[in-house]
């Protein structure tokens, strides 16, 4: 099989030739601009500072060459524009703060506080109030909420609607050309095209507008889904209506040659519990997540991906009847996430897109022994009958032992061996 033909026949819960593979093809299943850094000098690739396309998460880009060396079976279609809101174009140097020479794009503007923590700003405009923190030591940024004083007599929804419009025509140009060139690699691709992710608390603070206005406080938001709900569900249908108008006109441009659409990367689950009941979300959330599913599936041949980490078997049959295809990140060491449960329970239904191997203990702090043989186990359950896009549970972590990373990909390939000689 082509790694198109791979992921096609995963999804549609058939048995590949072998598990595909996503490294990198989305913000969610990605690797620090460290690691990838560190894997090009292991297999020997030319030595070339790495792209950070993503640099809220500072994730690096996967050239070809890398993914061909590591079997990765998928393309990204990103968007034009970064989360701090400039886009990625005029690349530029910049030393990250352990030494590591990486390109950034043009708009990638920071500055140094007296901590000494660096501090990105919304659209690269160093005149308005920082968006970003990357604390000193770090890898990666965490927004700073930038709410006014909320006047509870005047709130205005349309404040917190100013990020949602009709989609631009250089954003449909960009998605077009993107897609004509990811579809050409020969590989499965999922494309991000904003716009359909409801209540997604890494976007509710706005890291790329200059002076966010509404509701923008993580925890102010939080409480509002239950104190202001009329207020949010506003927010949601008008948010939904646009958010179908612009995939009409996306899908009117690009057509089906992308195969999966990354639709929202809400979180729904901690460690242990959750952040609402069954019954919030399918009040809340539920409806507008059924709208855009049911216009892409019967409008598009697209599949559609949720990502959601944490505890969230209780709400997987609700994901499931809103019509998502695919779940990510499969994080099987929360409650309730026993990857033979899963499996044996939803797998007919669902595609699990991660759930490998775990990146808060086994990829990070175990031996590669340790990762191998988690990765087996995994592979052994989830790849049953197709319906499973190996991936690590979310990105594969600054820091990380390349020799663990490898250990991961070698025990995909042993597992796939193990299974061809049977």
């Amino acid at each position: 099989m082509t790694s198109k033909e791979r992921v096609v026949a995963a999804v549609c819960h058939r048995e590949p030739d072998r598990i595909p593979v996503d490294l990198g093809g989305s913000a969610v299943t990605g690797i620090h601009v460290s690691c990838v850094a560190a894997l090009r000098e292991h297999y020997g690739l030319e030595k070339r500072p790495v792209k950070v396309h993503e640099p809220y998460q500072m994730l690096g880009w996967v050239d070809d060459d890398l993914k061909q060396a590591m079997g990765i079976d998928v393309e990204g279609v990103f968007a034009r524009k970064t989360m701090f809101g400039f886009p990625n174009e005029d690349w530029k140097g910049w030393r990250t703060q352990d030494g590591l020479e990486v390109l950034v794009p043009g708009g990638f503007n920071v500055t140094v506080d007296a901590n000494g923590d660096t501090l990105m700003y919304p659209e690269g405009d160093t005149t308005a109030p920082p968006s970003g923190r990357m604390p000193k030591g770090g890898y990666f940024f965490d927004t700073i909420v930038r709410q006014e004083p909320i006047d509870e007599d005047n709130l205005n929804v349309e404040d917190n609607l100013e990020e949602f419009g009709p989609v631009e025509e250089i954003d449909l140009a960009y998605f077009r050309a993107a897609a004509r060139e990811t579809s050409t690699t020969g590989r499965a691709v999922i494309a991000n095209f904003g716009g359909t992710a409801f209540g997604d608390i890494a976007l509710v603070p706005a890291p790329w507008l200059k002076h966010p206005k509404g509701i923008r406080d993580i925890a102010e938001w939080y409480m509002s889904t239950t104190s202001r709900r009329d207020y949010i569900h506003r927010i949601f249908s008008y948010q939904c209506g646009i958010a179908v108008q612009n995939l009409e006109k996306i899908h009117a441009v690009i057509g089906n040659s992308v195969d999966v659409v990354f639709l929202c990367g809400t979180d729904f689950g901690t460690q242990t519990s959750s952040f609402c009941s069954v019954a919030a979300f399918r009040d809340l959330y539920f409806p507008y997540y059924k709208r855009v599913n049911d216009w892409i599936h019967a409008h598009t041949n697209w599949k559609t991906f949720k990502h959601s980490c944490g505890s969230v078997e209780r709400f997987i049959p609700s994901f499931i009847e809103a019509g998502f295809d695919i779940l990510n990140p499969v994080q099987c060491s929360a409650t309730g996430m026993g990857a033979e449960h899963l499996k044996s329970t939803y797998g007919d239904r669902l595609v699990f897109w991660g759930g490998g191997v775990d990146t808060q203990k086994v990829l990070p702090f175990g031996t590669p022994e340790e990762v191998r043989r988690q990765v087996i186990e995994r592979c052994t359950v989830f790849s049953r009958g197709g319906g499973f896009v190996f991936n690590t549970i979310h990105n594969i972590q600054a820091e990380t032992p390349v020799a663990n990373i490898i250990a991961m990909v070698d025990a995909v390939r042993e597992f796939d061996r193990a299974g061809a000689s049977v």
